[in-house]
């Protein structure tokens, strides 16, 4: 059984630092959600103070959902300064395999810095090992039968955790792995949905020694207070669902994690 109930509340009491290097689209989106969710989020990208915030922080989420240069080397230097701090680092691929500057930067990042989690769609996920698919801008057209064993191969080629989400929710370190379906169809119509989870898993990474469960935990939480939130109201459309989400991410009950939960 994955200790979510006990790592939700250790975030609670602890309120980890999570410093992001993420996309202008999901900036307040990501940081109301690491709050609701009992976490302190940071967002600095400046290259004069990355360093000294990653240092800071007890985990790093690095989005390249909107890059430039200037953020790619931002990311570069607060990665290598949270490896030999020993924090966390969570990356985000977005859109990875669109172009070639977007998939070679993902790659740049986990060849040069200590990736911890790996948290992406499975296409993205896919463009990151062998199995290349087609990407619609950021998104991913990809509906991969083999979604684990893609998972476990992008592990084992960088070594690090995968979490690859969708409507079954694979999270492996290429030897032990987890299958999760909590979750609601709405999340995927909500801008940012995934990269809140990225960093949510930053949060769940800061408070816990193991990457795997971390991971693994936070997108089983993260699924459950999704179906919360959608069980607010009947006919419910994104923007309401959007609201009764970042409410569920601070009060879903051990009750309902307990019911809910199938992992």
């Amino acid at each position: 059984m994955l200790p979510v109930q006990h790592l939700r509340e250790k975030i609670r009491e602890t309120s980890p630092l999570i410093h992001n290097i993420t996309n202008m689209v999901v900036t307040n989106f990501t940081a109301n959600g690491l709050y609701a969710l009992g976490a302190s989020p940071v967002m600095a990208y400046a290259e004069e103070e990355v360093e000294d915030m990653a240092r800071a922080a007890q985990a790093l989420v690095l989005n390249i959902g909107t890059l430039t240069q200037t953020e790619v080397d931002a990311m570069l230097l607060a990665g290598k300064a949270a490896n030999k701090a020993g924090t966390p680092v969570i990356l985000d691929p977005v859109g990875v395999g669109a172009t070639p500057f977007r998939t070679r930067t993902a790659k740049q990042l986990l060849s040069e810095l200590d990736i911890s989690i790996v948290r992406g769609n499975a296409g993205e996920i896919a463009n990151l090992s062998e199995n290349e698919v087609e990407m619609r801008g950021v998104d991913s057209t990809a509906n991969l039968e083999n979604k684990a064993e893609t998972a476990k191969h992008t592990a084992e080629t960088w070594n690090c955790v995968v979490a690859l989400t969708g409507e079954t929710d694979i999270v492996t370190d290429g030897t032990q792995t987890y299958t999760l379906t909590n979750g609601h169809p709405l999340q995927s119509k909500v801008t940012g949905a995934g990269c809140l989870l990225s960093a949510v898993t930053g949060a769940f990474a800061a408070v816990h020694d193991s990457p795997l469960e971390a991971a693994a935990a936070a997108v089983s939480f993260y699924g459950i207070a999704a179906e919360v939130a959608a069980s607010k109201e009947e006919n419910m459309g994104p923007g309401h669902f959007q609201i009764h989400f970042l409410d569920a991410l601070h009060q879903v009950t051990s009750e309902q994690i307990e019911r809910l939960s199938n992992n």
